[in-house]
């Protein structure tokens, strides 16, 4: 990142060229840094503040020691300014994503189902420690359901565990105790 400034006495042809050739390279050049993504547009707004003091200058009356400065194609109407909209496109949808977003956050408000906070689907049946459960599903997947520990389709005793699971053993995911955030193991049953 570099911040650059010309200075000297200028007719306003000469100022309006330069301004537009260091605008044009600004906006071309000044996005590829992690900072600079976010100080180029404020960067590009500052020089505007330039452009505003180049059109209070007068025109040249009387030739100098050399000619004006050709001040070329306005900068939106240069190859650099109409390539750097792409960059200034994507930050003005990042801002207007962001923004619209919030704006939904405020409205809908929290979520009946975040995650951690101990919200239960009220699909999902609750398992208790001492009980029994079956798996409907393959594994790794789960879809546990309570089952009477003297039924044949019992497979796994339900236990809290003091540190984790013995080996051979597997976590019952976290919707499924009572309070949506208490560990549980599911020790297989034998025979």
């Amino acid at each position: 990142m570099r911040f650059l400034r010309r200075e000297g006495v200028f007719c306003r042809t000469c100022a309006l060229a330069s301004f537009r050739d260091m605008q044009a390279e600004t906006m071309v050049l000044g996005w590829w840094g992690p900072l600079s993504v976010l100080i180029t547009p404020f960067t590009l707004l500052t020089n505007l503040s330039a452009l505003s003091g180049i059109r209070r200058i007068p025109e040249p009356v009387a030739p100098g020691f050399r000619p004006p400065l050709d001040p070329g194609k306005p900068v939106f109407r240069r190859p650099a300014g109409i390539l750097a909209l792409i960059p200034v496109g994507l930050l003005g949808l990042a801002v207007f994503a962001f923004t619209a977003l919030l704006v939904i956050g405020l409205v809908v408000g929290p979520g009946d189902d975040s995650a951690g906070s101990g919200a239960r689907d009220a699909d999902t049946p609750t398992l208790t420690s001492g009980s029994c459960a079956r798996n409907d599903a393959t594994w790794p997947a789960q879809e546990l359901r309570p089952e009477a520990c003297d039924s044949s389709a019992a497979q796994y005793r339900v236990y809290e565990p003091a540190v984790s699971c013995e080996s051979g053993e597997y976590y019952a995911y976290l919707e499924y105790s009572e309070d949506g955030n208490t560990a549980l193991c599911l020790r297989p049953l034998k025979g």
